[in-house]
């Protein structure tokens, strides 16, 4: 038994440098904490976006034309690519990691549900480290998640976790935009507090991830009000996991 169990949601901004591109020093700087973690005797499950990057770096500008058929063919391309360099980083520290693909219906109540428990308390009794994402090859338009935000409050419900963690590139969430001298951090926020109205809309390009600002508060505040303390916090700040774990002030936490 671990002493505890968390979620990690590690966004595509995180991962990427300006260009777009996977940075590897990225990588083995969240899978250095999370090999910590383990050694501590805390499971961490890593909900890891980046697949449509990855593959969009092999394959160049593409010739399809739609837009989701186009992220399909990304995502299946640059998913194993991701996964090889996770197995070589987690291989590293002497651990092992697997692969969860999910789509939206494995969390319906009945037989998907069941089989994707057993999925994750099997993988996480043998000590192997559960890497999720979204189907992306196979989930249809109706289906799919809003963004991974999502995917990682429904694997922390699904798994009982002691705690959220969704990694962006900013500090946590501010009164305004992050930019702006005037917007302040807002530290602590209640499910039941109204910060919605200091939600600022940015635009992202294609292989940017799908979720905002909106959709982590959004996503935060669900998962909290379940009993699972949510963090939003900036993931290429050092040691950013281990401070939270530690109990310091970072980021935004969000409460029941």
């Amino acid at each position: 038994m671990y002493k505890k169990r968390i979620v990690i949601k590690v966004g595509t901004s995180v991962m990427a440098n300006r260009d777009n591109r996977i940075m590897l020093s990225a990588l083995n700087k969240l899978v250095d904490q999370i090999a910590q973690l383990y050694e501590d005797n805390i499971m961490t499950v890593l909900v890891s976006s980046g697949s449509v990057n990855a593959g969009r770096e092999i394959l160049g500008d593409s010739v399809i034309e739609d837009k989701s058929q186009r992220r399909q063919v990304y995502s299946a391309i640059g998913q194993p690519r991701l996964m090889r360099h996770y197995y070589t980083l987690f291989q590293n520290y002497g651990m092992r990691c697997a692969q969860v693909l999910a789509t939206k219906r494995d969390f319906n109540p009945g037989e998907h549900r069941t089989n994707m428990i057993n999925c994750y308390e099997g993988l996480m009794s043998e000590g192997v480290i559960p890497i999720a994402n979204e189907d992306d090859a196979v989930s249809v338009s109706h289906s799919m998640f809003s963004d991974n935000d999502e995917l990682a409050s429904l694997i922390a419900e699904l798994i009982h976790a002691d705690m959220l963690i969704i990694l962006t590139d900013i500090d946590g969430f501010y009164t305004g935009h992050p930019a702006d001298e005037d917007s302040k951090l807002i530290s602590e926020i209640k499910v039941d507090q109204q910060v919605e109205q200091y939600v600022t809309k940015i635009n992202k390009g294609e292989t940017s991830g799908r979720g905002g600002m909106e959709s982590k508060l959004k996503v935060a505040k669900h998962t909290a009000a379940k009993d699972i303390p949510t963090y939003i916090a900036n993931g290429k700040r050092d040691r950013v996991i281990l401070d939270i774990i530690e109990g310091k002030p970072v980021g935004t936490k969000v409460i029941a």
